[in-house]
């Protein structure tokens, strides 16, 4: 799979900070078409109705976690293949494990820069 910087991508955080922060380093590394989501619900909605190359989904999140929200979407037939990075501050390994489990593509540990998310995605992507 071929990274594709044109692709609809879909951002989950629900502290708006960190949405602005990640829209603007996919900005920086080239992303054109960013949609962004406040909770995992309303993630899970949009991913449904929309095609996105990468959702990028914060762990810890209230009601729907990014841990919820990624089980979901592996469970959806229609978008179970869709790329996934997991965004956490919380670095324990049973979280690592247990996302790994469900099926995330990869994950980037806060605090990160451009060129760390950057080498996250290209790693999904093959690049």
């Amino acid at each position: 799979m071929a990274l594709n910087l044109a692709m609809k991508v879909l951002v989950v955080d629900d502290y708006p900070v960190m949405v602005r922060i990640v829209r603007a380093l996919l900005s920086q590394i080239g992303f054109t078409n960013v949609e962004d989501a406040a909770d995992g619900e309303t993630a899970f909605r949009q991913i449904k109705e929309n095609k996105y190359g990468l959702v990028i989904s914060d762990l810890h999140m209230d009601p729907v976690s990014g841990h919820e929200l990624l089980k979901r979407v592996r469970a959806e037939p229609d978008v179970a293949r869709t790329p996934f990075l997991m965004i956490t501050a919380d670095s324990k390994a049973e979280n690592v494990i247990a996302a790994k489990k469900a099926g995330v593509d990869s994950y980037v540990v806060k605090p990160f820069n451009a060129a760390m998310l950057k080498e996250k995605i290209e790693g999904i992507f093959g690049e």
